[in-house]
């Protein structure tokens, strides 16, 4: 999937992770809603699984599939503002930093004390990216 990033009329596509828009997940994995990406609700074995929660969810989707083919972008598209991609550029440099500073750290044969505190500081840093993909749209 690609993201696009505009600011003052500029465009960059960048590649988003693969699944992060979609709704269709394995046997066992939690389905969400392919819009609002809340979870879906179980259903039973018969017709086509569900892709949005609500009506309302499906028509967003189908409004912003409209709105991509009318500005000549693919359906994976997926718009975001600068501001929503600086945030996650910060917190991938964050992230980096932190796995960085695990790795210096295990050259350098740390305390038990120094360690846990840099795996502390690494779990912190993903758990901000953890949550990026599974906010809900309001």
């Amino acid at each position: 999937m690609r993201t696009v990033a505009q600011q003052q009329g500029a465009t960059a596509l960048i590649d988003a992770p693969a699944g992060a828009g979609t709704s269709a997940h394995q046997d066992g994995e939690v389905r969400r809603c392919g819009w609002c990406r809340r979870v879906l609700a179980q259903q039973g074995s018969v017709g086509r699984p569900r892709l949005y929660c609500t009506q309302a969810c499906r028509q967003r989707a189908y409004e912003q599939r409209a709105a991509s083919s009318k500005a000549g972008l693919p359906d994976d598209v997926v718009i975001v503002s600068r501001a929503e991609l600086d945030g996650l550029q910060d917190r991938l440099y964050q992230l980096r930093c932190a796995l960085e500073d695990v790795q210096t750290m295990l050259d350098e044969k740390p305390t038990k004390a120094e360690l846990e505190r840099s795996l502390a500081d690494l779990v912190r840093s993903t758990g901000r990216l953890d949550r990026l993909w599974v906010t809900e749209r309001r």
